[in-house]
């Protein structure tokens, strides 16, 4: 028999979702995969790292969470129409879209700046995010619920000396965030826009390609923002009242007053 399970807050009760991740393998992602696991709500966990994909299902799953894992890069629109459209049939009702998978990489003058980088945050940043957008979001027009969170950044506000292409893909998700909170302003969906500081994940070391001593010192003097941090928010921002879209949050370490302003000791 069937069983559904309910989450009740505050005398409302509230039916288990389906939650998708994109980058769910690490950082914030993995953050918002425990954090939505905890919550009591079934994970779609998307990711190019198919063997840490399964390390992470067999942790959740054994803890007591229902996860379906799908390995593939954002960036192969083919590959993720196959394995969207492909989805078991229990599982397609998607209602909850994190668009999390994202990057930057170096922190050259945009007039040195590396080709393949650019074109590598730019189809992930953009054009991953539309294509999952695009691929699940109709459901949810269909059914008229749903919430897309998509993770910006503060580097979005304005731009910072070396930051240029990821600073503009991180203004473009703010756009497309508010574009779509727009076209779905009929319905009953929600979109939210969470914009991070410092967070310390592998995001500087992958911005540095393996520099870990220089990713370090990115956090050097400030206790900056985890995983974790980002990811109460978005299940907050998914778990309030359904008459309540919290359409954007800017979210900084305590000593950090914009990308660019950051006091350390």
């Amino acid at each position: 028999m069937l069983q559904i399970h309910y989450l009740c807050i505050h005398q409302v009760c509230i039916m288990n979702k389906i939650v998708l991740i994109t980058g769910a393998t690490s950082g914030i992602g993995l953050a918002c995969a425990r954090k939505f696991a905890e919550n009591g709500d079934k994970l779609i966990l998307t990711g190019r790292n198919e063997q840490r994909l399964a390390e992470i299902r067999k942790d959740l799953t054994e803890k007591g969470t229902e996860v379906l894992t799908l390995a593939f890069d954002v960036r192969d629109r083919e590959k993720a129409k196959k394995f969207v459209f492909g989805l078991p049939a229990d599982w397609q009702h998607i209602d909850v879209l994190v668009n999390n998978a994202g990057l930057a990489l170096g922190l050259e003058p945009e007039y040195e700046g590396d080709f393949e980088d650019w074109e590598t945050m730019i189809d992930t940043n953009i054009k991953g995010l539309l294509t999952m957008t695009r691929l699940v979001v109709p459901g949810m027009v269909a059914r008229n619920s749903g919430h897309v969170i998509n993770v910006g950044s503060v580097a979005g506000d304005a731009a910072y000396a070396g930051g240029n292409v990821y600073c503009a893909t991180k203004s473009a998700v703010k756009a497309l965030s508010d574009g779509l909170r727009i076209d779905v302003a009929n319905t009953a969906i929600r979109v939210t826009t969470l914009k991070p500081g410092l967070v310390e994940t592998n995001f500087s070391n992958i911005r540095f390609h393996g520099d870990n001593e220089r990713a370090a010192h990115v956090y050097k003097g400030i206790t900056p923002l985890t995983g974790d941090d980002i990811a109460d928010v978005a299940v907050y921002a998914a778990n309030a009242p359904a008459h309540v879209q919290i359409a954007e949050v800017l979210i900084l370490a305590t000593h950090q007053a914009s990308g660019s302003v950051i006091s350390r000791s």
